[in-house]
């Protein structure tokens, strides 16, 4: 193997197209596009030509290609299968979120990847922002005290359209929750820890296809703080901030903007130390805080090299299958919870 991955795509329109090829593989310096596949054939011929890689003409004729790892960014229903037939072509797979569409079948794409030794990696992007590594940083080191509070919200203006794969549960796994809240949990078990029980709420406020396009779940982390994440297809874009709010005993860190496909957004701590008395006045300066601006990094093209350097060092992707799981764990008890109206333990 050379010092540059070569990568298959397997459904290079959508997000294939708009951010992970000219921004991941495209931009990375140990990554060479070699072929992509789409059931859009001329979608795909177009990628083919402006990337200069083969349009293969189906994924076994894809998989029959000189490849190191396969980008696997497909519909959500047909990522099992396409997981199953890499692995068994002995590709490396990077596999858009989620993994699968329940807990049993991200549990045999992980096992099927051990059994033939290959590295599985989930896309969950947003844990390379620089931003979310600067915080992650600050929480480790003490700096917030001890975990109370998280949320993180993530919503878009997503109206019926024909053919909308993640507007039916048949093909989606779910809406809004299943879409954009799999994002949120995962970045606040990153930030909080292990969650252990759940309550949802999933609705179709405004919207009337199959899947859900409202959902809040509230979640219960095992070292007792607590986190809220909201999520929706039925807000307007220029009202959607993607707030990401992270509360501790000394303080808070909060942001507007770093959720979502972009770079960077603004994050600002507000952090205490030491012992503290009660205030009856409550006081707040208006313009306390510290920025936290590290320089931005592209998340697509941070994510293609980890996983690059995960190949090219034979070990285990930062972000791999058994994250995949996790998120797919808690969504199901999410769902679980929001058709009981219970709260759901996650095992």
């Amino acid at each position: 193997m050379s010092d540059k991955i070569r990568w298959g795509v397997i459904g290079s329109g959508g997000i294939a197209r708009r951010r992970t090829i000219p921004e991941g593989i495209a931009a990375a310096g140990n990554a060479v596009l070699a072929a992509v596949f789409d059931t859009n054939d001329k979608a795909n011929a177009e990628v083919a030509g402006q990337f200069k890689a083969r349009p293969a003409k189906s994924v076994k004729d894809l998989l029959a290609q000189d490849l190191d790892a396969v980008y696997v960014a497909t519909p959500a229903h047909l990522h099992y299968e396409h997981v199953k037939a890499c692995a068994e072509a002995g590709r490396h797979i990077l596999c858009e979120k989620p993994l699968g569409m329940t807990v049993p079948q991200a549990e045999e794409m992980i096992a099927l990847c051990e059994r033939r030794s290959v590295k599985l990696g989930c896309a969950f992007m947003m844990r390379f922002v620089a931003q979310h590594r600067e915080a992650l940083a600050l929480i480790r080191q003490g700096r917030l005290g001890r975990p109370v509070y998280a949320r993180a919200q993530l919503s878009c203006w997503y109206p019926p359209l024909s053919n909308a794969w993640r507007q039916d549960p048949a093909t989606g796994g779910g809406g809004s929750l299943m879409d954009m809240g799999g994002h949120c949990i995962d970045l606040l078990e990153m930030f909080f820890g292990k969650v252990v029980r759940v309550v949802c709420i999933i609705n179709n406020t405004i919207h009337g296809y199959a899947s859900e396009d409202s959902a809040v779940a509230t979640l219960f982390f095992e070292n007792g703080a607590i986190g809220t994440v909201d999520t929706f297809f039925c807000i307007p874009d220029v009202g959607s901030k993607n707030v990401l709010e992270l509360y501790g005993s000394q303080g808070a860190i909060l942001a507007q903007g770093t959720i979502g496909q972009g770079p960077a957004g603004r994050m600002v701590a507000f952090l205490q130390g030491g012992d503290r008395t009660y205030d009856a006045k409550q006081a707040r300066a208006a313009e306390q805080g510290e920025a936290i601006e590290p320089t931005p990094v592209n998340t697509y093209q941070a994510e293609i090299e980890e996983f690059g350097r995960a190949i090219l060092e034979d070990r285990a992707p930062l972000i791999g299958g058994d994250l995949g799981l996790r998120s797919q764990k808690i969504l199901a008890a999410c769902y679980e919870s929001a058709r009981s109206g219970k709260a759901i333990k996650v095992v």
